[in-house]
């Protein structure tokens, strides 16, 4: 189940009527994880063709959908599409995106609220730019992990999913990034940082 605007959209059975022959009801999951996938698009790099990826990995999903295993979350599986999607697209344009392009995915993130203190927003705004430098710094691997946990605000199983990886593969690569992270940015505190040790809260 997720979350669309006020209310909950019960995936499985959503998916169930589209293969009943009921095509139009695929628009829920795509309002449901429209905004979502732009945000992971962009910060994976799709800069201005964020949208098209988009669109291009929600076709392609709902011509998957009879492979797509009954029990499993649809929003990793999709973000997963989206992340091919994207390295398709840089790929063929054959270019590199700048730091600009990373930013837009804070830009599509959550906002802050307009009756914050200006100099909170002005705080928190900073933030977000020097956190989008330093990932710069760190390898794809690295930088894949803490945008799925961090950034997309996924669980560890979900990101294992959607990365095709296992979860001591995200938990380990997601401890080092931390750490990395933390000597680039003394400021950062991730809200669930890898605890000593390698263990952290699911």
């Amino acid at each position: 189940r997720t979350r669309e605007g006020g209310r909950i959209v019960d995936e499985a059975a959503v998916i169930a009527r589209v293969r009943a022959g009921e095509p139009e009801a695929y628009a829920e999951l795509v309002r449901a994880h429209t905004g979502i996938a732009l945000r992971a698009a962009a910060a994976l790099g799709a800069g201005a063709d964020a949208e098209d990826v988009v669109q291009q990995a929600f076709v392609k999903a709902y011509c998957a959908l009879g492979r797509f295993r009954d029990g499993m979350a649809f929003r990793p599986w999709l973000l997963s599409i989206v992340a091919n999607e994207t390295r398709n697209t840089v790929r063929a344009a054959a270019r590199r995106h700048t730091l600009a392009d990373r930013e837009a995915a804070f830009a599509a993130g959550p906002a802050i609220p307009e009756s914050a203190d200006p100099a909170v927003a002005t705080l928190e705004t900073e933030r977000r730019r020097a956190l989008v430098a330093a990932l710069e710094k760190l390898s794809e691997e690295h930088r894949l992990v803490v945008t799925y946990r961090y950034l997309l605000e996924m669980d560890e199983k979900e990101t294992a999913q959607a990365l095709g990886w296992a979860r001591g593969t995200v938990k380990s690569r997601l401890n080092r990034a931390l750490r990395k992270l933390e000597r680039l940015l003394p400021d950062f505190h991730p809200r669930e940082h890898a605890r000593e040790g390698g263990e952290e809260r699911d």
